[in-house]
């Protein structure tokens, strides 16, 4: 299965790519799972597992680290947002 991934805001920056396609290795199925398998690279990847209250969407809708994902999939992730 593969899917796209898009970075955005600090975590943009802090990993140097607005992005990738991804191709699931079996099992891999829920936004946790991916969360996981990228935080897995190591350096500044883990900042994806470190980052409290990342939020995450698919197919452009907010949703829950047991959302499952299906061949082709678009998957945001995104710190929260604060603004003055």
């Amino acid at each position: 299965m593969n899917i796209k991934v898009l970075y955005f805001a600090a975590l943009r920056e802090a990993l140097g790519t607005p992005g990738e396609t991804l191709a699931l290795p079996p099992g891999c199925t829920t936004l946790a799972d991916v969360r996981a398998l990228i935080a897995a690279r190591g350096g500044d990847w883990e900042k994806l597992a470190q980052m409290k209250n990342l939020r995450a969407a698919i197919n452009q809708r907010m949703a829950e680290p047991s959302s499952t994902l299906a061949d082709g999939d678009e998957v945001a992730f995104f710190p929260p947002v604060t603004g003055g």
